[in-house]
């Protein structure tokens, strides 16, 4: 990997560092003092400060503060960056037209501007993954329940598709989720949404069995769960066993499951 730094520059230099890296499909960063305005979906203002923009070379840009994980503002892959000097400032734009959005970073000052030669062709090998959780249960379904037979994985329904469909012991549908971490409501009401797609399907009159399955769950997301007689089942997606307990594990049931709704 290759590095070239421009340390405090003048806007000029910046622009024509900028531009090269955005000629040669090169990861950037800019560090100063800039504000942030975005006009599409709605219209944003950031007043001055001290920021770091990240550009990449698939068209995403990220403007992060010195507080939390997340960027302040962002555009997603596929923008298109440009770079000039307009009224003494540095002006960074990123641009796509589905939908309509500019994202406008202008640089009061720039401290430091990097551009980075990239060579990342790994992949990335990610364990403990739902797909891990499924292909746990379809080599042996008894750790779901004895008697479960998986019939179809990625079954299409009104809901959307369902990760196992399958049958009981009784020759009863269940329907199976599968999440990779801790979960809370917004899962639970996942599933009775495919579970409801899928009466309405055989018939209201036919019963269809609804199974949770993930590491575990929120207070608020067993409530639901035993509400709407759905049910779950405690598995690592890693072992495609029981999890071990964790008396000090923190309920979460306040905060938004983000892999709830995937």
């Amino acid at each position: 990997m290759t590095v070239n730094t421009l340390h405090r520059p003048a806007h000029r230099d910046a622009l024509v560092h900028l531009e090269d890296a955005f000629e040669r499909g090169e990861m950037c960063t800019v560090f100063g003092r800039c504000t942030v305005d975005y006009d599409g979906r709605a219209t944003s203002e950031l007043g001055p400060g001290d920021r770091l923009v990240l550009l990449k070379p698939d068209g995403s840009i990220l403007v992060h503060t010195d507080e939390k994980r997340t960027p302040v503002n962002w555009q997603p892959p596929g923008c298109t960056h440009s770079a000039s000097v307009r009224d003494g400032r540095l002006r960074i734009r990123s641009t796509r037209s589905n939908p309509d959005e500019r994202l406008d970073v202008h640089f009061e000052r720039v401290e430091q501007c990097s551009v980075y030669g990239v060579d990342d062709r790994s992949d990335l090998k990610l364990s403990g993954s739902e797909e891990d959780l499924r292909q746990h249960i379809l080599a042996n379904p008894s750790i779901l329940e004895t008697g479960f037979d998986p019939l179809e994985t990625e079954r299409q329904s009104d809901a959307g598709p369902i990760d196992i469909f399958g049958e009981d012991a009784d020759g009863v549908p269940v329907v199976v989720e599968l999440k990779r971490r801790r979960v809370g409501p917004s899962a639970a009401s996942q599933l009775g949404r495919y579970v409801d797609a899928l009466r309405r399907e055989f018939g209201d009159a036919d019963p269809v069995r609804g199974i949770l399955v993930a590491p575990s769950l929120t207070d608020r997301a067993a409530t639901l769960l035993e509400r709407e007689g759905l049910e779950f089942v405690a598995l690592d997606p890693e072992t495609g066993e029981p999890p071990v307990e964790d008396d000090d594990a923190e309920d979460t049931s306040g905060a938004r499951d983000a892999d709830s709704d995937t």
